[in-house]
């Protein structure tokens, strides 16, 4: 009952300041939705996010002057599939299973996602990159089911995981371009940790493949997608819409020549760089093409960065951007995510907000833009943002109810509510060590941050703040145990 006032509070509000629950009714204003998802990429990454960052990142900055940058906006889990999960469908992915992953789809029959949405308000939706989401797996040789085309998009060219994660093969639509028949040899990198550099593990490979290829063939292919609609090979009567998930800055860092010892932060800061030029590409297309004045474009990460603390030291590069942990944390850096919206005309270009948003909030959000109707049960745990894109909604006014998310590595769970963040256990509940830390007689059970005070995480008041820590360990619960 609580989350059902605070929405009914929240559309009141709207009304009171001007916004609208359906902002394009008719069918000529529909805007084109450009998705692009890059995958480890750090808070403190991009020069917009980090004026310190020692990887140029013209592109994404030239993005955020253009449109609205998010200051704190976070994956809905710290890891890949989580994370995509709840863009994809608008609903947390503690929800189900996520493990079942590698075999079995993850995305339920007729679960409503962004593109099965916009495809129901005709649009032509097209992905391509990392899916991450699963298929259902009976041999390579034989069809996937389960993917992108049984969720919403008419067309698919990607990989079933990351490029460090066997067997690599391309993925057209439903099938295997060729199978992974071949076999490749594992591969690291001296100087990095071990899932760090060049690495990726030993396992098939389809003939002629190779990994320093994916992420030009997936600009390549993105930039296809484009064109075609723009020359009407698919339904350019229809507005498009285009998921790009690069499977890059992930592992394996492998920067072409050109990009090759030109940041500051090692083969990491020169794969990003090179993943930020590709980026241009699409860019380009979409203005060569005419696109570009009428598309909402969304530019954000999957989850944070494998960046330890010597890394820190050694290159003088914090890819966390001042906060704490990194990719799989409950802390800040694994799920605080750079999040930049241009929309031209009806996004206030160089704009930032501090509004706490979650990915899952993108699907209420196109349903807003398109003038849509959420079916029941769809989205439970996605909030609109159109009104901030919008500049309508006070920042002193939260646009959406706490967060609650699972850490990467154990059972660790966070609540952010406000400005008060609480972890239910100690340690990071990720990669950074230690993950779990067993509380001594006299040591909290949890962790109790101040983020308005307190962004990087420094000060557990836990012990300080027990009615706050009661009032969220309820506010998760309820949240837990049903949904928004």
């Amino acid at each position: 009952m609580q989350f059902r006032w605070f929405n009914i509070f929240h559309l009141m509000i709207w009304m009171i300041i001007g916004g609208s629950i359906s902002a394009c009714t008719e069918r000529e204003e529909l805007p084109n939705v450009v998705i692009i998802l890059v995958d480890d990429m750090g808070y403190g990454d991009p020069g917009c996010y980090n004026p310190q960052s020692k990887i140029p990142t013209p592109n994404i900055d030239l993005l955020a002057s253009g449109g609205m940058r998010f200051t704190d906006a976070h994956a809905p889990g710290p890891l890949c599939h989580p994370s995509r999960y709840g863009l994809m469908t608008g609903q947390y992915p503690f929800r189900t299973d996520i493990s079942l992953w590698r075999k079995i789809p993850l995305i339920k029959k007729d679960q409503m996602t962004i593109a099965s949405l916009l495809k129901s308000q005709g649009y032509h939706t097209a992905m391509v990159g990392k899916w991450h989401l699963g298929f259902h797996e009976s041999g390579y040789e034989n069809p996937l089911p389960g993917g992108p085309v049984d969720c919403g998009f008419d067309s698919f060219f990607g990989m079933r995981a990351s490029t460090d994660i066997p067997p690599y093969f391309y993925i057209k639509d439903d099938h295997a371009l060729a199978p992974p028949t071949n076999h490749i040899e594992a591969e690291s990198s001296e100087g990095w940790s071990p899932i760090q550099g060049s690495f990726w593990r030993a396992g098939g490979i389809a003939p002629g493949m190779a990994l320093k290829d994916v992420l030009p063939r997936f600009t390549s292919e993105a930039v296809n997608v484009i064109e075609d609609h723009a020359r009407g090979d698919t339904d350019n009567d229809k507005p498009l819409m285009l998921y790009l998930a690069y499977p890059a800055p992930h592992t394996p860092w492998l920067p072409s020549p050109e990009f090759e010892g030109k940041s500051g932060a090692g083969m990491y800061g020169d794969f990003l760089m090179m993943v930020d030029a590709q980026i241009r590409l699409v860019l380009d297309a979409l203005d060569r093409t005419g696109m570009s004045e009428n598309t909402l474009l969304v530019f954000t990460s999957d989850n944070g960065p494998v960046w330890y603390d010597g890394d820190v030291e050694r290159l003088g590069h914090d890819s966390s951007g001042g906060l704490r942990g990194m990719k799989a944390d409950a802390w800040e850096a694994g799920h605080r995510m750079p999040f930049i919206v241009r929309w031209p005309d009806q996004v206030k270009e160089g704009a930032v907000t501090d509004q706490t948003i979650c990915f899952t909030d993108l699907l209420a959000t196109i349903a807003d833009v398109t003038g849509a109707d959420l079916p029941e049960g769809a989205g439970p745990d996605s909030y609109s943002f159109l009104p901030v894109l919008r500049g309508k909604q006070p920042e002193n006014l939260p646009i959406r109810g706490p967060i609650v998310m699972s850490s990467g590595s154990s059972q660790a769970m966070m609540i952010r509510s406000g400005d008060w963040k609480l972890i239910n256990q100690l340690g990071s509940g990720g990669f950074s060590k230690p993950k779990y830390i067993e509380p001594g007689p006299d040591d909290p059970a949890g962790q109790l941050y101040n983020l308005d005070d307190d962004p990087a995480e420094t000060n557990n008041v836990y012990s300080e703040h027990p009615e706050i820590v009661a009032r969220l360990m309820a506010e998760m619960k309820q949240i837990l145990d049903q949904g928004k």
